[in-house]
């Protein structure tokens, strides 16, 4: 099913379509802690097609926050098709699925990575999940809601597409981190992508990372042309956030189940990957954009968003 201009959005209050920037009740919800020094960073990191290398990113833009200092949580919300375990040769013993059917709780599935992090393992081939019923979301809400100790960053490494999880998943997040790749088709998708959040779902700010290019300059001119496209078209916020060179040392790694910043801290991609995490705890500066994170906070159950498929 197409996403409908009129499909709701549902936001406290029971108002539909109200735009995210008018949100001021998500907003509030951001700080579940006693006190506001403690931030809950929320960055949904999406691409408009798979093979941009995308779910590694995730995984290697954890590790090295960790490394400087970080409490990194990453959701593997590819919800039927989880692959973050196996790319850090994990083997969990429950899933997403096990929280869902209420039979485990948050803090019994979660499964700790390299530097400490912690990983929410999806399931594979759990077709159930593929679009989350709204029930399905109040239970995914209240098992965040209940953590002792919640993360400072939480990565949410969504499927690749336009499907409903997708959507929600960067409706619901601080910033939508798309990652692309110079393949023509990879940037087409990406628009796609960009451009339903944009103007069905009114997000307007966007960042960028450019994975795989053979030097700097490519991946700067590759963000150029997409910027070019977007400013024509869309009314949105697209800001650059760097880029990952194709690194041999990243196909090692992947073959070994390791991040790369993990085996190969001094590889190219590593580094590309340590210089980047100054920009995203820039980001904290401001955590009043988009929508708010509906998965943190005491609103967060009055707090839901209807989403269909793209």
């Amino acid at each position: 099913m197409g996403v409908s201009s009129s499909s709701p959005v549902m936001v406290p209050g029971g108002v539909a379509r109200r735009r995210l920037d008018q949100a001021s009740g998500l907003r509030a919800a951001m700080n579940p802690q006693p006190s506001d020094k403690v931030r809950i960073q929320v960055i949904a990191v999406s691409s408009g097609k798979g093979g941009v290398g995308k779910s590694n990113v995730v995984a290697n833009l954890a590790v090295a926050s960790a490394r400087q200092g970080r409490k990194v949580l990453v959701m593997d919300a590819d919800l039927a098709l989880g692959n973050v375990d196996i790319l850090l040769g994990l083997t969990p013993h429950y899933t997403i699925e096990d929280v869902l059917s209420g039979q485990r709780r948050l803090e019994e599935v979660l499964i700790a990575g390299p530097e400490g992090i912690q990983i929410l393992p999806a399931t594979s081939g759990g077709q159930a999940f593929t679009q989350l019923t709204h029930e399905q979301q109040l239970l995914l809400q209240s098992a965040f809601l209940q953590l002792a100790s919640p993360p400072d960053l939480l990565l949410i490494d969504c499927a690749a597409g336009i499907s409903a999880n997708v959507l929600y998943f960067s409706l619901v997040a601080h910033e939508t981190l798309v990652v692309v790749s110079p393949d023509p088709t990879s940037l087409t998708d990406a628009y796609a992508l960009v451009k339903i959040l944009s103007t069905r779902y009114h997000l307007r700010t966007f960042r960028m990372l450019v994975n795989k290019v053979k030097h700097n300059q490519e991946g700067k001119e590759v963000f150029r042309k997409f910027s070019l496209v977007t400013d024509r078209f869309l009314t949105i916020s697209l800001d650059y956030l760097g880029c990952i060179p194709a690194d041999d040392y990243v196909t090692m790694a992947v073959a070994q189940q390791r991040a790369v910043c993990d085996v190969y801290p001094r590889a190219p991609a590593s580094r590309a990957f340590t210089s980047l995490v100054k920009a995203v705890n820039d980001w904290r500066e401001d955590l009043s954009w988009q929508g708010g994170f509906q998965l943190f906070g005491p609103a967060a159950l009055g707090a839901t968003r209807t989403v269909t498929e793209g």
